[in-house]
């Protein structure tokens, strides 16, 4: 079998173990963690689980912020957004970034469809991995794996060639592969482009929920320790003394009155009743505002994000003000993301139209990630092209408007123009 294609399916399996704790804590399906088997006991099966998804949150907060508007190249800027349009990019691109954000990790494949056009696919980390120069971190081969009913594919991916692996058996398998299609590759590049969620040079992959772990499960914890206090000790438990006990057929002792009736009855004139004073549970809640406390440092969200609604902005500037570390976590992740969207849309411009990859330039352009007063960023940009620093032109990308977008807007003011100039020489 194909030594470089056994190497990557190694590699693809490596982080299996990993990638399926991430996909728990991401969709709150993780088990409990600290929890003591009294605790256990005690909950038994009156829920299945207890879970706040605040890594689900940290996700999507950011991944909401990260919405690209359109890309300026060396060729026709319109055709490469018809290609991501047609592509369904401007929908797919936020799965990549929930992706990337959740594993540490994503790929986009570029190739051509059936009717000769660019074709550009999302890729989980699951299926997909890549093999990179030592030396220039250049993507030197990757490959996809998925299994099928009675089989399991491959293809590899590399600059000469892509050549497509079957084996007859299911499953995470890396051997038993047989070559069953090879096609030359006339782009002369890995079509695979991969999209790395990390702060450092070296990082490989570094997911936004894996610092929120034991923070989540100690919230969870407290959680369920609420409830469970909620439970037998939240309620006032009553007490009666002066009663004969009645016992079952095993001689076992039985409560005489059950706490369902409302009115507790004794024939005894020495019977007493009483109530013991129900649990505080006013230190969980001291419990949980520290934990999130800890999760808003680690996270970047902002209070009002996480539930705590005593301090919600007072006003439009506030509420930027008390976003301002998510919005610079989400421009940072543009950052990192750029240089992966400006290579997928070469690799569209290379399919669409036989250039050589190295004479293509593309520039990625993003909507900004802070969140706007509609209002105050009209108004600003109104005065900024009055005052004549921005160009009209340039004024509706400022708005954050997409190509396709500012296109039909100046679509529209076209033809209103040829209705009002035909409407004055009617009248005239």
């Amino acid at each position: 079998m194909n030594k470089t294609l056994e190497s990557l399916l190694q590699k693809l399996d490596e982080p299996i173990g990993t990638y399926s704790e991430l996909d728990r804590y991401y969709s709150g399906r993780q088990a409990l963690a600290y929890l003591a088997p009294e605790a256990k006991t005690a909950l038994g099966n009156r829920f299945g689980r207890m879970a706040s998804n605040i890594p689900r949150l940290a996700v999507t907060a950011l991944s909401e912020r990260l919405r690209i508007t359109g890309f300026k190249t060396n060729d026709d800027d319109s055709l490469v957004w018809a290609d991501w349009i047609r592509n369904n990019l401007d929908q797919h691109s936020g799965v990549v970034h929930r992706e990337a954000l959740t594993l540490g990790k994503s790929y986009v494949i570029v190739w051509v469809d059936t009717f000769g056009r660019p074709q550009a696919t999302v890729e989980s980390a699951r299926q997909v991995t890549v093999l990179r120069h030592p030396a220039t971190r250049e993507v030197l081969a990757a490959v996809k794996r998925w299994t099928t009913d009675k089989t399991t594919e491959a293809v590899l991916y590399t600059a000469e060639a892509i050549t497509r692996f079957s084996a007859k058996t299911t499953g995470a398998t890396t051997t038993g592969f047989s070559s069953v299609e090879v096609i030359e590759n006339p782009l002369g590049v890995v079509p695979v482009v991969p999209f790395i969620n990390g702060d450092r040079l070296l990082d490989d992959g570094v997911s936004e929920i894996e610092d929120l772990i034991p923070l989540v499960d100690a919230l969870n914890k407290t959680l369920a320790d609420l409830m469970v206090s909620s439970e037998y000790v939240g309620r006032p438990r009553r007490w009666a003394t002066g009663i004969e006990l009645e016992e079952d057929e095993d001689g076992n002792a039985e409560n005489p009155i059950p706490e369902g009736p409302r009115a507790m009855v004794s024939e005894s004139s020495d019977t007493r009743f009483g109530q013991l004073p129900a649990a505080d549970l006013g230190a969980y809640e001291a419990s949980v505002r520290i934990i999130l406390g800890q999760i808003m440092a680690v996270s970047a969200l902002p209070s009002h994000y996480i539930g705590i609604t005593t301090s919600n902005p007072a006003s439009g500037d506030a509420l930027r003000a008390s976003e301002a570390s998510l919005t610079a976590r989400a421009e940072a992740r543009q950052d990192q993301f750029s240089r992966s969207w400006e290579w997928v849309a070469r690799l569209l411009i290379a399919v669409r139209t036989g250039k050589p990859i190295d004479q293509i330039e593309a520039e990625v352009s993003w909507a900004d990630a802070a969140t706007r007063s509609i209002a105050q960023e009209a108004d600003a940009v109104v005065k900024l092209v009055q005052s004549g620093i921005l160009p009209p032109s340039y004024a509706l990308e400022r708005l954050g408007y997409s190509q396709a977008e500012i296109e039909r807007i100046r679509e529209a003011k076209r033809l209103e123009s040829f209705d009002a100039a035909a409407t004055a020489g009617i009248s005239e």
